[in-house]
Parts: structure tokens; sequence; C-alpha cells
């Protein structure tokens, strides 16, 4: 088996990895709710996991794989050759006792760290960085991985996950493989119950509510929406409007926008 069930997944030993995570239930600072449907869920603890790991020839040993309850992919308990303990993102086909290293060029390797500009055309590669030192930030959510597809002066260019292709400066850091629990896109919540657990509070559709709480509001039983295209609760279009600043300076990097996913 390549992932070991532990009693410790609900206390694990290593307690300097864990902090406490307080429920905002999508409020601000301020007290104001701006994220909706939030609330509830049961109680947890974060776990730390190291997204940068560029301390150049440091070697790791992977202790043990465990369960997350605040990410859709597993996590890595590992050990470095000081003894020090962390938490990784765990790839798929990691095993217990496997060793990762992070180099500037090395082996291709499941789990090893490299610079994007030393690894081969046709590689997938997760946990990547879009400034240099800055940490992961593409490609962290369970199965996903992206896929090496040119080298370009400074720049690598990928595919990613969504379908996008888009240069990333070759002195990023990236892992090698693929996220381990590609499975999850599978999964059902099942029953509502559940979905409290998570922490998701119910969602009402705007075309039940009355006229002055929605635009899709009102109409005799189930009527439309009334509109030529959907709008938010604010007023805003909604569904398929591209939200990304046309001016933004980073667009020059993408080379091919994802895909419009169809209708069923």
């Amino acid at each position: 088996m390549t992932f070991v069930e532990r009693k410790s997944l609900v206390k694990p030993s290593v307690k300097g990895l864990l902090k406490p995570l307080k429920k905002k239930a999508g409020r601000s600072s301020s007290g104001k709710i701006t994220v909706r449907h939030r609330g509830g869920g049961a109680k947890r603890k974060y776990r730390l996991v190291d997204f940068k790991r560029t301390a150049v020839g440091k070697k790791f040993r992977v202790l043990a794989l465990e369960y997350d309850p605040n990410r859709s992919a597993r996590i890595a308990l590992v050990e470095d050759e000081e003894k020090e303990k962390s938490y990784l993102l765990a790839p798929q086909e990691l095993e217990v006792g496997a060793e990762m290293v992070t180099k500037e060029e090395g082996e291709v390797k499941t789990g090893n760290r490299l610079k994007l500009k030393n690894i081969p055309r046709g590689a997938m590669v997760y946990n990547i960085e879009l400034k240099p030192g800055q940490g992961g930030k593409l490609a962290k959510s369970a199965g996903v991985g992206a896929q090496v597809l040119a080298q370009e002066d400074k720049y690598t260019h990928l595919k990613l996950p969504s379908g996008e292709m888009r240069k990333i400066l070759g002195e990023c850091w990236a892992s090698i493989g693929q996220l381990s629990n590609p499975q999850h896109r599978f999964e059902k919540i099942g029953k509502a119950g559940r979905a409290r657990w998570l922490g998701k509070r119910p969602e009402v559709r705007g075309s039940a509510m009355n006229p002055v709480d929605h635009p899709h509001g009102g109409g005799e039983g189930r009527t439309g929406i009334g509109l030529k295209h959907p709008k938010t609760k604010w007023g805003k279009p909604a569904f398929g409007v591209k939200t990304r600043k046309k001016r933004k300076a980073s667009n020059q990097l993408i080379l091919h926008r994802r895909k419009k996913k169809k209708k069923k």
C-alpha cells in the first residue's frame, strides 16, 4: 500500500507542525460577510506545509503519508538529514522510505525539486513558483500536474491543468510528478450533512428569491430570469464573463488561454 493508514491522523504526533485554525465563516477583518455560504464545519488544525523547499542539496526521507483536512491532495511527513521534520505535498507513486532532494539540476525523479530551466520537455511538474523564491503557487490540487512544453531563452513554457499555456521564468522551482489522490474529482458529497461538515452552508437560487433580494427573483411559478444575460445578486454580469484585467503585466506571458467549458 502506498498510503499508510495511521491512528495519528486525528492527532498527529508532530505537534510543532500544527497550528490552530480559527474559523472566519466568510467574514472579513471588519466582521462583514465577503464570501457567502460559509460557516460551521468540523473542528480541525492547520498542517504547516513547506511550499518553498529551496534549501539546495537538502535530502528528505518520507516517514508517512497522511490525510490533510485542509486540502484535496495527501501530504507527506518527511525528515531531513538533521532529523528536522516537515510536511510536503505528496505526489503520486510516492512511498514511505523514499528519498527526495532539492537541487538546481538533478535526477528527474518523482518528488525531486529542480529549477524549471533544468527540467526536460514532456516532464510533469507540480507546486510551481511564479517568482523565484516565492514558494509554489500553481498546480497544488489533488491529481493535477503541469507539463513542460519547451525552453525558450530565460522562460519555460508550461501547459497548466486548466489547459492554459504560459511562460514562467526558468529560475523558478518546481517539483517532479503529479499530485496524489487523483480520484478526488469523482467524489460525491452524498448528503447535505457532509457539506455542513466541510463548512458549506446552503445556497438558494436567485430565481427562487423575491425581486427585492435578487435580479433573477420574482415571477409566478418556475418562470425564467427575465433577463438577456444572468446577473449576480449585486447586478453585475455573471457566468462566462472575463474578470482578468486587460492591462495586467503578466498577460504577455500567456501563450494560449484555457478552453471554455462545454455546456452539458
